[in-house]
């Protein structure tokens, strides 16, 4: 029986609600495996949104990690290769922060690449009626940041981990991005074949 952590945002920005959340909790819903399935809401905060992301992993040590976050203005599922070290904020954050040109981990590599199969994850997703794209830019705000944190902390591990970006539910049902979702996880699965090896690497530098 394998583990899987799940997560998205809160609502930001002033909305009602959050398009990554709301899918999330939709294959909560519809689970329907023997595997377990664990989801969080993290806080659109810099830093804040990492040290939770990180707690969760090793209070249930999941063998695939994918968070997800809400990209206005895109409509497609977007599959995250890349995560730069920075942060730039358009807008603060939900607790008032706007970092402007400062790096998520001091003195940390200038990118870490996703440790998921995102390439076969689109694929599959498009080939079941779920539009996707594997899209090569993160932005520079806490989704970027939680990406960057989570694979610094996992670097040196065998964890499968990284980021999936959603449309709005305004521009792509909720149902639709969830079963995305969905094919990502089984896809995620299926390529961890060398399963998580040792703990995540904590910095205070998040």
């Amino acid at each position: 029986m394998t583990t899987v952590l799940l997560t998205g945002f809160d609502p930001f920005g002033g909305d009602d609600h959050n398009s990554s959340w709301d899918a999330v909790q939709l294959v909560a819903r519809e689970w329907a495996t023997e595997d377990i399935l664990v989801t969080a809401c993290l806080p659109v905060e810099f830093g804040r949104a990492i040290e939770e992301l990180i707690a969760l992993i090793d209070q249930h040590s999941p063998d695939l990690v994918i968070a997800t976050g809400v990209a206005g203005g895109r409509t497609l599922v977007t599959p995250e290769r890349v995560a730069i070290n920075l942060r730039d904020a358009r807008i603060p954050d939900n607790a008032g922060r706007q970092p402007i040109d400062e790096p998520v981990v001091a003195g940390g590599p200038d990118a870490h690449f996703t440790r998921l199969p995102v390439a076969e994850m689109v694929a599959r997703m498009n080939g079941a009626g779920v539009p996707a794209t594997v899209s090569l830019s993160a932005g520079a705000y806490v989704c970027n940041d939680l990406m960057y944190g989570l694979l610094h902390a996992l670097a040196g591990t065998g964890l499968p981990a990284g980021f999936i970006h959603v449309p709005d539910r305004a521009d792509l049902p909720t149902v639709t991005v969830s079963a995305g979702l969905r094919i990502a996880i089984e896809v995620g699965l299926e390529a961890d074949t060398t399963r998580k090896v040792g703990r995540v690497r904590h910095s205070g530098s998040h």
